[in-house]
């Protein structure tokens, strides 16, 4: 059985508090970020909330089944996806960056690796970074210093093009504690604070099913790193190639493996569906931390 004690001493320290723009995001339990893909390739929802509209509808749903965060993103990152333009890209999140700030009381993160991208949302108000290239494109790290915003780091071999081409590792765990290590060194040079860092393993993004499940085995090496750590598993092959079905079939497969993450200390889970997950962490938490049951 994993040893939690390392969980429950840091949550006697004192939870970390992330300023996401001005709004408070406390990692004093699992949290609860949101997909909102402004795409209409997304693998896990098929463009279901490409217009405006139908994203903001879907951001209530899911503010209201309990979502701490919402995490928004204007290009897929699915194995062969397309790429677009930094306007494009823009185009398609700002407005509906700006509707959901005005709307809802929890930050709203910005997926992207852009720097003109993370620029803009940082100006209207976005509240974290979430960047799946680690801040290593040009001109991004700099563009994320001055957002003062924190930043989610997360590990990839390859690119999205490409990633999934034949994926190899020696020690999948310790190479990718190590790349999250030398991006962490990376930001802190430049004036980004340990913090506001995110640490993400990458689940999918470079990764075999057995790569995929070797890192939420043993997912409390990087909690033990010393910073929050966010996992994005919900609705992926990982999921679907062990239950066999389709990504609309993958709800029970999703929420078991973000109970699994909670248990070994994620503090962000990023799911699309927000309030099964919500119910099942809860459950976790109580687990763990019986004080805070309520008699």
């Amino acid at each position: 059985m994993p040893d939690h004690t390392g969980t429950r001493s840091a949550a006697a320290a004192g939870p970390v508090i992330l300023n996401c723009g001005g709004r408070a995001l406390v990692l004093d339990r699992p949290r609860i970020m949101g997909v909102l893909n402004i795409t209409p390739d997304s693998f896990s929802d098929g463009g279901a909330f490409v217009t405006p509209e139908r994203a903001i509808d879907q951001a209530r749903e899911m503010v209201a089944g309990g979502a701490d965060i919402i995490d928004v993103g204007g290009e897929s990152t699915r194995p062969g996806a397309d790429a677009i333009s930094p306007q494009e890209e823009m185009d398609r999140v700002l407005p509906v960056l700006e509707a959901l700030l005005a709307e809802f009381p929890v930050p709203v993160s910005i997926d992207t690796s852009k720097p003109e991208v993370m620029r803009e949302a940082a100006g209207r108000g976005a509240g974290m970074i979430n960047d799946i290239m680690a801040l290593r494109r040009e001109g991004a790290m700099q563009a994320a210093a001055d957002s003062g915003l924190p930043v989610c780091l997360m590990h990839m071999q390859g690119e999205p093009r490409t990633m999934q081409k034949n994926p190899r590792y020696d020690d999948v765990v310790g190479e990718v504690m190590a790349f999250l290590g030398e991006r962490v060194a990376a930001c802190t040079a430049a004036g980004i604070s340990r913090r506001r860092l995110v640490l993400d393993p990458g689940f999918g993004f470079g990764k075999t099913l057995t790569h995929n499940y070797q890192l939420l085995r043993e997912l409390g090496r990087f909690v033990a790193m010393g910073l929050p750590v966010l996992t994005g598993i919900s609705r992926k092959s990982m999921v679907g190639r062990v239950i066999d079905k389709p990504v609309d079939q993958r709800l029970y497969g999703s929420v078991a493996a973000a109970v699994l993450a909670a248990r070994e200390g994620a503090r962000i889970l990023r799911v699309h569906d927000v309030a099964p997950t919500v119910d099942a962490v809860r459950i976790v938490q109580a687990t763990l931390e019986p004080e805070t049951l309520v008699s």
